[in-house]
């Protein structure tokens, strides 16, 4: 055996002539997040492309996503809501009648699976379902469950109201220069008759379960990835200059319809999304993704922007998750981002709409 290899000559050289030499420090746990502050941490983010104030974003997803549409209207960007609430309405009557709640009086849309539908609703692919349940004279929306708190008055009021949302979805596909779709599940409820899907299991926010008629489906990576990435399609060929924003909500399952731990069940269910998501935005150009599961989530942040319940994210976390949006922007396009004043940031987690909450409610 050479004498210089038994004494690490040659061995130390080839250490120091490897890849890893020209990583800067970003690429280094120790550098990048063991000898900093955690709220120094970052950049975490690269964006593919500028947002400007001018652009006409939509935001639509799970119950993270109205965090975005807030914090962009309190920088002044231009977050495009097609169906606006009733002349006069206050703040607090909006917000219960889930008008500027997302872009569309759409509801949460769970999953992608549920988002294609709804794109294929509005470009006319597929008939929209003229299911309506009803419930002591009042008529509720299997697609939108709680879009009115009490209910409609009539069917007729009912698909009226359907309609106008998914003429207003329409219009956020063929006017907005970016989608911006927050992911949240991967369990969902179908109807086996018709294999259309609810947001939620029926029985829970309105309706009766019917086991013969309803099934449930925990969806894998491949599930996911093809009905996101047709959707994306879809939109893409109605609307070519769009381009798209993925992030996957840090909100942790209030409940779970499988036989696992609602810990192991949001863990499987957040890992398929995020690797869903980054799939897509590595495969194609147009497609971005933005990290706020991650900073939520990852122990670095020692859970700090949790609240006590360890499940709802605090105005702080909701915040320094938007601040780092803007600041990354800022960094890769060098234009100064409008910061909302310190009341207004405050106000950002307040009320957020949440129909997966509702499942709290049927524990033992």
């Amino acid at each position: 055996m050479d004498v210089a290899l038994m004494h690490g000559g040659p061995i130390e050289e080839s250490r120091t002539m490897n890849p890893y030499n020209d990583k800067d420090d970003s690429a280094f746990w120790k550098k990048s997040i063991s000898e900093v502050s955690m709220f120094e941490v970052g950049p975490l983010w690269c964006p593919k492309f500028e947002i400007d104030s001018k652009q006409r974003i939509v935001t639509f997803g799970s119950c993270f996503a109205q965090h975005i549409g807030r914090a962009l209207k309190a920088r002044g960007y231009s977050w495009y809501i097609p169906e606006s609430a009733p002349k006069g309405s206050s703040e607090d009557l909006k917000r219960r009648y889930n008008y500027d709640v997302f872009s569309a009086r759409s509801g949460n849309i769970y999953t992608t699976s549920l988002l294609k539908q709804w794109v294929e609703w509005s470009l006319g692919i597929k008939d929209v379902p003229d299911e309506v349940w009803q419930s002591e004279g009042r008529f509720y929306d299997p697609f939108r469950p709680k879009i009115e708190p009490y209910g409609f008055e009539s069917r007729e009021e009912l698909l009226c109201s359907l309609s106008k949302a998914i003429a207003a979805f329409r219009k956020c596909i063929l006017e907005s220069d970016v989608f911006v779709f927050t992911m949240g599940l991967t369990e969902a409820w179908f109807n086996r008759e018709h294999e259309y899907e609810y947001p939620m299991c029926p029985g829970t926010a309105a309706g009766e379960y019917n086991e013969s008629l309803h099934y449930f489906e925990n969806q894998d990576f491949k599930t996911v990835y093809r009905n996101l990435k047709e959707s994306i399609r879809l939109i893409k060929a109605e609307n070519r200059s769009v381009r798209f924003i993925l992030t996957v909500s840090p909100v942790p399952l209030v409940a779970t319809n499988t036989s696992d731990n609602v810990l192991l069940a949001t863990m499987y269910s957040k890992s398929v999304l995020r690797a869903v998501a980054g799939q897509l935005a590595k495969e194609i150009k147009y497609v971005d993704y933005f990290p706020s599961y991650e900073i939520i989530n990852c122990p670095v942040f020692k859970g700090v922007f949790f609240e006590p319940n360890m499940r709802g994210v605090s105005s702080f976390g909701v915040n320094f998750v938007m601040d780092h949006f803007f600041q990354c922007q800022e960094l890769s396009f060098g234009k100064k981002v409008n910061r909302p004043s310190k009341g207004r940031a405050e106000k950002v987690d307040t009320d957020v709409v949440c129909e997966e909450e509702l499942l709290d409610a049927f524990g033992k």
